[in-house]
């Protein structure tokens, strides 16, 4: 499955392999109230006129509403144990160290390579002069996207991106086939439910362990489980979470975490779902395609036997 090339030094082949991410996605799904974030969503919103173009999301852009994400080094080598240092800078270029608290931390790190073959999620510490640090495992060389999920005190959440890049010995994997079902640690995740592009749709995903349901999921992060979705084609983010959290009253600990998804086009997704369970945290890996809406397949031109100029009869052209 695996396709060994040589990644030597960081040269101009290797931006021509791994380009930077253009396209758009979206982030949406109900969360409890916390301060500086809507009670139902989690998107990048508003209002300044520095702000990214209206149609992009978060992690798109390494400057956005502001703010900008700067990587203290954007190359590095593999290794195992990497530290990485990087700032939030505000529109004056002076780093944020004030931060508003969303889902038990100041500030949630997401870094993924571009094929979507190493994900992680982490929390790196802050500094008093605003420097985060953070140990990564980069024993996989390749492109990665490092994504900053934070909301600033006093401003909206927002979803930062940047490029890093490890250098070594490439292995690039195709993304796995689409499945509604996949497999970590010994415990097995279902996913239920259909996904529309464009629109908000319910999923669940249910954990089982040796054929029994998983009925005492414990919290993480302030809830039963943490999803983050990232576009195959761009690695467009969406970062959701689920219906319901922790002590509620109405909230089940497992075995299905529901969450709300909204995916910005049809295409195939990569899901990473974190979950905790006998003091462990595990993350189950699943690709999602969504295909066209009806409505869009509605307003797609019709095809006709005509459509080539090779099989259109005489008195006809494409």
């Amino acid at each position: 499955m695996n396709t060994i090339t040589t990644f030597a030094g960081f040269t101009l082949g290797l931006a021509a392999v791994f380009g930077i991410a253009v396209a758009t996605g979206a982030a949406i799904g109900p969360e409890p109230n916390e301060p500086g974030h809507d009670s139902t969503t989690h998107r990048n919103s508003s209002t300044s006129d520095d702000a990214g173009p209206a149609d992009l999301p978060g992690g798109m852009l390494a400057t956005d509403h502001g703010y900008t994400l700067r990587l203290d080094t954007p190359q590095t080598i593999a290794a195992p144990n990497v530290p990485v240092r990087f700032r939030i800078l505000n529109r004056d270029g002076a780093p944020v160290t004030h931060y508003l608290r969303s889902h038990d931390k100041d500030l949630h790190l997401i870094v993924v390579r571009r094929d979507m073959a190493a994900f992680q999620h982490v929390h790196p510490t802050l500094e008093g002069d605003g420097h985060w640090n953070a140990l990564l495992d980069l024993t996989r060389a390749g492109d990665y996207r490092v994504f900053a999920d934070f909301t600033p005190e006093g401003g909206d959440n927002l979803t930062l991106g940047a490029d890093l890049r490890v250098g070594g010995v490439y292995d690039p994997r195709p993304l796995p086939a689409a499945a509604s079902t996949t497999t970590v640690g010994g415990y097995t995740v279902t996913m239920d439910g259909d996904v529309i592009p464009g629109q908000s749709s319910k999923v669940s995903l249910s954990l089982q362990r040796d054929g029994k349901p998983v009925t005492d999921l414990q919290p993480y992060l302030g809830a039963y489980g943490h999803l983050v979705a990232l576009r195959a084609a761009d690695l467009a983010y969406l970062h959701i979470h689920p219906d319901g959290h922790p002590g509620d009253g109405v909230t089940p600990a497992g075995p299905g975490i529901a969450f709300q998804v909204l995916a910005p086009s049809a295409g195939d997704y990569r899901l990473f779902l974190d979950f905790q369970h006998d003091g462990v945290v595990r993350t189950a890996e699943l690709t999602l395609t969504v295909a066209p809406s009806a409505r869009l397949a509605a307003l797609e031109p019709a095809h006709t036997e005509y459509d080539h100029p090779e099989t259109a009869p005489s008195g006809h052209s494409h």
